[in-house]
């Protein structure tokens, strides 16, 4: 029998990894779910891979035929000729006789011509799909789960790996899980807006650790694709700790140095205060130091953006071309968190980044609307970031153009090692903005109030606006002084 240490590559990207290495060879498998969820993909998948290895493999259908199958083939580009296709053909209703109960018949007929397949093909890899005839024909718990039985010893002696399809049924499902060696479970929920979720669960893997819980998986063009949920713990490394410098000196002082490299920062304010100029300038110095970037603009299309950025000094464009920084435009109503995390793994471990832009997570909420679980998977994802060295920036955007009408954002400030506060307020009949440190876990800062504005050149600092009380609320109370620091821009 092969040791444990032999898997089955599954063929499906993903996978493997959850799986902790691909399905332990010479078992027997249930692929769990209802239709729609890519059972018959998966299976292609699993053969082709098989295929791919040189091992002979078996599909033995009793739904679809070989033709159905082969249009499925030819949806994601999949030559299937390695392949070897047998469709078992149910009897003729009219032809069923009614003296001895199926089971005692038509079930072991059935059982011959199947098994009979498997000796003829002499296969490493069988997918039958699916369970659903001998189940018809079983009729009872009994005879069902001794075919089941059966089966299992059959392909254990041939040292066959086998994927079972089923859609859940009842008590039958109980039968299949205590049989098969492993148990994989697909299913799709619908979305009150966009596409279904898909989510992927291994419910059990006989003597073999597996990263337990749901991942988002697709069924794209090429199969099914699935993003394992991002552990941090899996990836811990010791990262160097130095401040980087964002563009602005007057801020660099205020973070006692910039940021420090590995850590997570909120830009957290009312719409238009700078909160994406500031990320943008960020990216910028980084990019002048040579470091790549990611930024994930889930509120402004990429053109927008880079155009906006050349109007104020800020050459995005030419970091875009040059590569320095990889500029996606997402729509969160066509995507999942998994799916994003994923991304910004392989972008990490494969292209090197080392800051990461989320702007915005109110975007980003709308594909994890439940507030508790975004709070959680920031937390993940930023520990994860912060083990790799990679700096991250998240902006967000308070309801109201005042704080006091703000209302109560998804409260992730407490994820962030910085939080950088941005805010309007009213002075001499013009709306100014204002920024200040409000906390920073690795190192001490400055706490004052500094005035904020956007010009030609980017972001400019002024000094601290000492002569205002109440600059927060958004209705600060004169005490010094006329405000004159920083010229006007018309």
């Amino acid at each position: 029998m092969p040791t444990t240490e032999e898997c089955a590559a599954s063929g499906v990207p993903g996978l493997d990894e959850i799986l902790g290495g691909g399905f332990p060879a010479g078992r027997l498998y249930l692929i769990n779910g209802e239709s729609g969820t890519g059972k018959t993909t998966l299976g292609l998948q699993f053969l082709i891979e098989g295929a791919r290895r040189g091992e002979k493999v078996l599909h033995i259908g009793t739904s679809e035929t070989k033709e159905e199958l082969g249009m499925i083939g030819a949806s994601h580009g999949w030559p299937l000729d390695s392949i070897t296709f047998h469709h078992h053909e149910s009897p003729v209703p009219g032809g069923e006789q009614t003296v001895v109960h199926p089971a005692e018949l038509e079930l072991p007929r059935t059982m011959e011509a199947l098994l009979g397949e498997v000796e003829k093909a002499g296969p490493l890899r069988v997918v039958i799909d699916s369970l659903s005839e001998l189940r018809v024909l079983s009729r009872e718990d009994f005879w069902y789960r001794r075919q089941l039985a059966q089966l299992k010893r059959f392909f254990a002696r041939r040292q066959c790996t086998v994927l079972l399809t089923e859609i859940p049924s009842g008590s039958s499902g109980g039968m299949l899980h205590s049989i098969a060696h492993g148990v994989i479970n697909l299913a799709q929920a619908a979305a009150a807006y966009g596409p279904d979720r898909r989510l992927v669960r291994v419910a059990k893997v006989r003597g073999r650790e597996f990263v337990s819980g749901y991942h988002d998986y697709r069924i794209r063009k090429g199969g099914l694709e699935v993003y394992p949920r991002l552990m941090a713990a899996a990836h811990r490394k010791k990262p160097a700790f130095e401040h980087c410098g964002i563009g602005s000196k007057e801020l660099d002082a205020a973070l006692n140095g910039g940021l420090m490299r590995g850590t997570s920062t909120l830009l957290l304010g009312p719409s238009g205060t700078g909160k994406s100029v500031m990320a943008t300038q960020v990216v910028m110095a980084a990019a002048e130091r040579g470091e790549r970037s990611l930024f994930c603009a889930f509120d402004e299309r990429r053109e927008t953006l880079m155009e906006r950025s050349e109007g104020i000094g800020l050459p995005l464009r030419k970091s875009v071309e040059d590569g320095t920084v990889e500029l996606r435009q997402v729509d969160p109503a066509e995507l999942t968190c998994g799916e994003f995390s994923h991304a910004v793994r392989k972008a990490v471990e494969d292209h090197g980044i080392q800051w990461l832009v989320i702007d915005s997570l109110n975007g980003y909420s709308y594909a994890m609307p439940e507030e508790r679980v975004l709070s959680v998977h920031l937390h993940e994802l930023s520990t994860y970031l912060g083990q790799q060295g990679v700096s991250s920036l998240y902006t967000m955007t308070q309801h109201g153009l005042l704080a006091g009408d703000a209302g109560r954002a998804v409260d992730v400030s407490y994820v962030a090692d910085t939080v950088i506060l941005f805010r309007p307020f009213e002075y001499g009949g013009e709306i100014r903005k204002a920024v200040s440190v409000y906390k920073s876990r690795s190192s001490p800062h400055e706490t004052s109030i500094r005035e904020l504005q956007i010009g030609p050149d980017g972001l400019q600092v002024g000094e601290p606006l000492r002569q205002f009380h109440g600059v927060l609320s958004g209705s600060p109370q004169f005490t010094g002084k006329e405000l004159d620091d920083l010229p006007r821009h018309q």
